[in-house]
């Protein structure tokens, strides 16, 4: 039978891939990095535009990374960016987390960054990514959670791009507040050793305010995110526009601080 079908909220209007392609394996899988070794075969789940998937395939050595995403025209914008670092160690495809095309235990390492959080089963998917997992090998998951997410200075708004996020997000029947989640998940998909941990993205710099609140900015006024609040009726143009200028007076601000949480898990399959 086919999986669920689930509704990527953010989209990939180039204000949510601005910000996908400034994630490196570095800064968005530090917790992973020290399990991987030479001659691995890993499989990068949600990989969008593939910054972070072509950074695991320098981690592996003569290994091999393989790509997925349900979206093809991002893989398109991922096979560049392999091509661009000479990675010819990974390749990328269309999948769906639910049913991979993959037989059992066809990987040592199961990654899946930021992608739980909009998935309507993700126990199921996780199930799924351990099958393809080999006895022994690591699934490992890493999820944001809006809900812990704190800034200064205080902003009404800010408050309330927050709530609306939020809201939005389970209209579709994603987790916004996800990261807390990921060690119960791992717990329900069946795995028993699991290391669970935290990290977190912090903007404080000019150059980081003024890059992560004009991203949030368009995201309000062009994305997938704006289509989907109005069409759900939880936010007209004016509202999404008012938010808007809140993010950029964020970013304006001199003494501006942004804190992204992240859960982690490390899950023995």
């Amino acid at each position: 039978m086919p999986g669920p079908v689930d509704t990527y909220l953010h989209g990939h209007h180039d204000s949510v891939l601005r910000s996908h392609r400034w994630r490196t394996a570095e800064n968005s899988a530090g917790y992973l990095l020290p399990r991987l070794s030479p001659g691995a075969r890993l499989l990068d789940v949600g990989c969008g535009p593939g910054t972070i998937t072509v950074g695991l395939a320098g981690y592996v050595g003569e290994g091999h990374v393989t790509g997925i995403d349900a979206a093809e025209e991002v893989l398109v914008e991922a096979r560049a960016e392999a091509a661009r670092r000479r990675r010819r160690n990974v390749t990328f495809d269309v999948e769906d987390v639910y049913r991979l095309r993959m037989p059992d235990g066809a990987f040592d390492v199961v990654h899946a960054h930021q992608v739980l959080q909009h998935l309507s089963d993700p126990v199921a998917a996780l199930v799924e990514m351990r099958r393809v997992c080999r006895p022994g090998g690591i699934v490992a998951a890493r999820d944001g959670d809006y809900g812990g997410m704190f800034w200064f200075p205080q902003d009404a708004e800010l408050d309330e791009w927050r709530d609306l996020y939020r809201r939005v997000a389970k209209s579709v029947h994603g987790e916004p507040d996800a990261g807390r989640r990921v060690l119960r998940w791992a717990r329900q998909a069946g795995f028993t050793e699991i290391t669970a941990s935290a990290s977190s993205w912090c903007y404080a710099t000019p150059e980081e305010r003024a890059w992560w609140g004009d991203l949030w900015a368009e995201r309000l006024s062009h994305s997938s995110f704006a289509h989907q609040a109005r069409g759900a009726g939880l936010a007209t143009r004016e509202d999404l526009e008012r938010l808007a200028t809140a993010w950029r007076r964020w970013a304006s601000a001199d003494d501006g601080w942004f804190l992204v949480p992240h859960g982690e898990a490390l899950c023995q399959a």
